[in-house]
């Protein structure tokens, strides 16, 4: 009786809501706070960019592959546990990133990183599905998404300052404490939930993957749109309109802040209307934004980006918070970690193909290939097929998510 009591989902009162926010604010600013050391690192090691930028794949790639691994381990040896073990590599590693003495150790170091990084993301979102009822699981998705876009917003702007005042090596010294305090949060604060040894079968397991297929499949085509604004966008304001850096830097801020203040909201919403009424609510504005882009842009200039972004952005929050809460919220106890790192990988592939593929036909739509040598001109046509094609696969997202279960699956 006391085991069942404890395994229960509790409502999420502010310490566990405060550590699970932190968890989640370490992995996107691990993602976001390095990119803007890369020219004072090329400096300080003598490198050339092409080597340098490997301080930031060398994250993202081994975020993407341990996402999964994280989320099993957390099934099988208990999510606080792995949550744990993941503050602590993560807290060392950003050590062995600060005391860096070449490049080299730096990369390893940043690669050790994005592996404890993948424990953060993923075990944080299992454990709000563990301790938040079901009434209240959007609007704890909605202060996942909150604190992910305030990481990602946060990241340059506080890596800039502490570049500025102490070095590069601040960027990942500030990072130590800040895992400390959410370690001994986490030890402290995070229900303890005895380990349930459970033996899935081929066939549940089978069922499981088959209906979570469309959610992940919508998943990347969002995330894939999403990278496709960032990578494409400042090469229109800045080529295509003209813009300088600090104003294509102020621009490009608007997505994420509005991310910020809609996060919470949308939670609310799922919680309020249900998670499928939103998911169509958010898909059909990431259809709209994404059409949009194709041709205000062009027409009216940063009236129409800003436009754009503004009728994109909630959308994607609207969508995210409901595919991770209709994706989790029916899911047995034993597989939270695992659906979990399997939405995060979903995510990530998506990014990955946004910024190479969509980028690729950005690059064939402008028609040069060096692109600081391209005309506005030539810019505008690339922003009009991208995003062309970004709204037909929003299009296609709304039909997937749209069919029923059995149909959507033998259609993918």
């Amino acid at each position: 009786m006391e085991q069942a009591k404890s395994l229960a989902p509790v409502q999420v009162h502010s310490g566990v809501a405060v550590t699970l926010a932190l968890s989640m604010l370490l992995a996107s600013l691990g993602t976001s706070i390095a990119n803007i050391a890369l020219p004072t690192l090329a400096e300080a090691f003598s490198a050339p960019f092409a080597q340098v930028q490997a301080v930031v794949i060398a994250y993202l790639a081994t975020l993407t592959i341990s996402v999964v691994i994280a989320g099993r381990l957390g099934d099988s040896r208990g999510l606080k546990p792995m949550l744990l073990a993941g503050l602590a590599v993560f807290a060392f590693a950003s050590l062995l990133c600060a005391a860096a003495p070449n490049l080299w150790w730096l990369v390893g170091a940043r690669a050790l990183q994005g592996i404890g990084a993948a424990f953060l993301m993923t075990l944080a979102m299992a454990l709000t599905r563990q301790t938040a009822s079901k009434a209240r699981m959007g609007r704890a998705m909605g202060l996942l998404g909150t604190v992910s876009a305030l990481g990602t917003a946060l990241g340059p702007s506080l890596g800039g300052l502490l570049i500025a005042v102490a070095g590069w090596r601040s960027v990942f010294w500030v990072q130590i404490p800040l895992a400390g305090v959410a370690f001994i949060l986490a030890f402290f604060k995070l229900p303890d939930h005895p380990d349930k040894k459970t033996t899935r079968s081929v066939s549940m397991w089978s069922a499981l993957n088959r209906r979570l297929v469309p959610n992940l499949f919508v998943n990347l085509l969002v995330a894939a749109v999403m990278m496709t604004t960032l990578v494409v966008g400042p090469f229109f304001l800045g080529l295509g309109l003209g813009l300088k850096a600090t104003q294509v830097g102020f621009v490009m801020a608007i997505g994420p802040l509005i991310s910020i203040f809609s996060g919470v909201p949308s939670g609310r919403l799922v919680d309020a209307w249900g998670s499928a009424r939103v998911l169509a609510l958010g898909l059909a504005l990431l259809a709209v934004g994404a059409y949009l882009f194709a041709f205000l842009p062009n027409m009216i200039g940063i009236a129409g980006y800003v436009l754009s972004i503004v009728v994109l952005t909630p959308g994607y929050q609207l969508f995210q918070v409901a595919n991770n809460t209709a994706a989790l919220v029916d899911v047995p106890e034993d597989s939270r970690g695992t659906v979990s790192g399997l939405l995060s990988l979903s995510r990530n592939l998506g990014l990955i193909i946004g910024a190479s593929a969509m980028g690729a036909v950005f690059s064939f739509g402008v028609g040069a290939e060096v692109l600081a040598h391209a005309t506005a001109l030539a810019i505008a046509s690339g922003m009009h097929l991208t995003f062309l094609l970004a709204s037909g696969m929003m299009v296609a997202a709304i039909l997937i998510a749209s069919l029923p279960v059995r149909g959507r699956v033998s259609r993918l």
